[in-house]
């Protein structure tokens, strides 16, 4: 290779003057291979990387799935705007909070969070019981607005707890929320936090979590929702991070936590992740960096 070809992770480009996901299907086949050799290195089992799209129109249907991955869904931060008691606010001591419509305020609150429809779907499985339908579990999810705020403690919602809500696992295992897409704020790539306990009674105290993490949101679609009315800081707030860079993802690049996507902006979209809980491990999440979302 000569000293001045371009070259991307020492491998020369083969299409110097374009961009790296436009050098052909052989140099991408070649980065995969090495990204999951990477992977196997670090030791952190996935089975799989997806390559995500970078084309997006305003409208049309789009469908981004990822590759399955085997172990345990990787502990992360609850970050700094959980609302489950562990830093003030304590919305899991709310009645009212198991719900699967999360759009609304409840209790004492009034509101309604606005934005592209969103169903989530997480499915969780119990690997200390060889990987069955973890039926029974609580699963608590929390999300920023369509304009990066968190209800309960950022600056125009702090008197609002809507976009969090918690359910009750089905006999597969099986949670679903009705919410909108969220923002992109600075700092962090798109992405839904969320925490699952044994059952229902144990929401009451959040060190009783069995597992604390984060779905991640496929590029190409966040950058169609993100054209929409509403969504304009999320444009420029996404072009300055990456799966790779982002203080959460970035150790694998989402690997097991990159979420399947389908829908469209009209008829909203369905997010679902499968979500591998293993009791038999201690977590190890907790409070931390989060980026910042805006004032408002």
């Amino acid at each position: 290779m000569r000293d001045d070809q371009p070259a991307y992770q020492g491998r020369p480009l083969p299409r110097p003057h374009d961009e790296v996901v436009d050098q052909g299907l052989g140099f991408d086949i070649g980065t995969l291979f090495d990204r999951r050799r990477a992977l196997r290195f670090l030791g952190i089992g996935a089975a799989g990387v997806a390559l995500t799209a970078c084309g997006a129109g305003s409208t049309g249907s789009t469908t981004t799935t990822t590759s399955a991955t085997t172990g345990e869904i990787p502990d992360e931060t609850a970050g700094p705007y959980p609302g489950d008691g562990s830093n003030g606010p304590d919305v899991l001591a709310q009645s009212g909070i198991v719900r699967s419509d999360i759009r609304s305020s409840f209790g004492e609150f009034t509101g309604t969070a606005e934005g592209v429809p969103m169903t989530l779907e997480l499915t969780v499985s119990d690997l200390a019981n060889g990987g069955a339908a973890f039926a029974g579990v609580a699963v608590y999810v929390w999300h920023c607005t369509r304009e990066g705020g968190y209800s309960m403690y950022s600056d125009g919602v702090e008197d609002q707890n809507f976009l969090r809500g918690v359910q009750i696992a089905d006999a597969d295992g099986r949670v679903r929320f009705t919410s909108v897409f969220p923002a992109c704020y600075d700092g962090r790539w798109p992405h839904i936090h969320f925490e699952v306990y044994p059952d229902q009674a144990s929401i009451a105290d959040s060190s009783n979590a069995i597992a604390t993490s984060q779905v991640a949101l496929p590029q190409d679609v966040c950058q169609t929702v993100y054209q929409q009315s509403g969504y304009e800081d999320s444009v420029a707030n996404l072009r300055k991070v990456s799966l790779s860079s982002d203080n959460v993802f970035g150790d694998d690049g989402g690997a097991s936590q990159l979420a399947t996507v389908t829908g469209d902006v009209t008829g909203g979209y369905t997010v679902s992740l499968a979500v591998r809980v293993d009791t038999r491990t201690t977590p190890s999440a907790g409070s931390g960096p989060g980026g910042t979302p805006p004032s408002r």
